[in-house]
């Protein structure tokens, strides 16, 4: 009994009412609600007529009822109101039960030629506009029926002006839907306002990197290009170098026109992303930057999801780079783990010769390969090694292809 109850309370209190729409800044009043205001003004009202015409009817017709009886009858159909705004279900619910009981209680036309409270039927009309406004509609046309089943059973001669309840109704219907349309349009300003400031963003960004970043990088390869033109018979060693170095930069520069397009155009970036199948490049790369590369790839390779792949794949780019720059010349040593339900990256470098490994762990560079296996639901360890080296761990979910371990 008590799950019952505790079931209907809570469908009634929330279950089939939708969040109160916020109402226009001079429906308040400071922190007051106006139209709460309004409707404990008009209970109080209610109450003391009700109970005034009651009196007098009760003395018109041979003292039927105490004094305390009147004052109840006069409290139920009018209380339902204080509360309709918060509760409209409830407020109804409590209406309703509050106009039948009083009419077969009095009896219907017993007082006067009316059958129900006058002020009842006010009471009973507002919080069929509530209804209206704030309840999901299955429950709207439960109440319309309810209305004029209950109508029908009181008194059957008066059933016809049930049919007047409609008016509350389609009042509420007109203002929920004028309501929800004034949401809808604020909503969509809020997100045109924020897909603007983000569009002015991504053009402040593309500015900074076009005027600064790529203009460095065209004058890299620029020089690594004139560079062996400054020495007479230069040699092999260095030209290769100084090409490497001019590749590097065109490969930056093009990843950097790329970017910049899609942030100026906003739109999806629909060019082939660099994966785990180009990790011989990438270890290629690394070799010709002074690093002593070698690797190993454990379990079976398989197609992995875009955004996994491009995460792997620029978390490897990343480690090999920082070991270029805090490291250079030293041993690296690349792993590979397809396991049954991720992919596990290891990138270890040994101290680089006549130098201390000058790498902490904290630059911008883990930060941003931690991000990026979080974002995946993985996790990323960086930290010297008990020997002074460096090693970066990386295990990557794989949550789509989620290969059965063998038994």
């Amino acid at each position: 009994m008590q799950r019952l109850t505790a079931t209907v309370t809570a469908t009634f209190a929330g279950g089939i009412t939708d969040p109160p729409t916020p109402r226009s800044r001079r429906l308040r009043w400071r922190r007051f609600d106006l139209v709460f205001l309004a409707d404990l003004l008009i209970g109080i009202i209610c109450l003391a007529t009700t109970d005034s015409w009651l009196e007098t009817q009760n003395a018109q017709h041979g003292q039927r009822f105490s004094t305390e009886n009147l004052l109840l009858f006069a409290l139920a159909v009018s209380l339902p109101v204080v509360l309709r705004t918060r509760f409209p279900a409830s407020a109804w619910a409590l209406s309703t039960l509050a106009m039948g009981w009083t009419a077969v209680a009095i009896g219907p036309r017993s007082f006067s030629s009316v059958v129900y409270v006058p002020a009842g039927l006010l009471v009973y009309g507002l919080c069929l506009y509530s209804v209206a406004v704030r309840c999901r509609p299955w429950f709207v046309v439960t109440a319309a029926i309810v209305t004029l089943t209950a109508a029908i059973l009181i008194d059957g001669r008066t059933s016809a002006g049930a049919i007047l309840a409609a008016i509350p109704l389609l009042i509420g219907t007109v203002v929920r839907s004028r309501r929800s349309g004034q949401v809808e349009l604020a909503q969509q300003a809020r997100r045109l306002e924020g897909e603007r400031a983000l569009l002015e963003e991504r053009q402040r960004i593309a500015r900074e990197l076009h005027d600064i970043v790529a203009h460095h990088m065209s004058v890299i390869a620029i020089q690594a290009e004139a560079g062996p033109r400054k020495v007479a018979d230069p040699p092999p060693e260095l030209a290769e170098s100084f090409a490497d170095i001019r590749a590097s930069a065109l490969t930056g520069l093009h990843e950097l026109r790329r970017l910049l397009g899609v942030l100026r155009s906003g739109s999806t970036d629909t060019a082939p992303q660099p994966g785990l199948g180009e990790l011989d490049d990438l270890l290629d790369s690394a070799r010709s930057g002074g690093l002593r590369v070698a690797s190993g790839v454990s379990g079976t390779p398989r197609p992995l999801p875009p955004g996994l792949d491009l995460s792997a794949y620029r978390i490897l780019q990343e480690a090999l780079s920082n070991a270029m720059r805090h490291a250079p010349g030293s041993a690296v040593r690349v792993e590979l783990l397809y396991a049954p339900r991720s992919v596990v990256i290891k990138v270890r470098n040994g101290i680089p010769p006549g130098c201390p490994h000058d790498e902490n762990g904290t630059g911008h560079g883990i930060i941003g390969m931690r991000e990026r296996a979080v974002m995946l639901g993985g996790h990323l360890e960086a930290g010297l090694t008990e020997d002074g080296g460096f090693l970066v761990t990386a295990v990557l979910p794989d949550t789509k292809n989620q290969v059965e371990a063998p038994t």
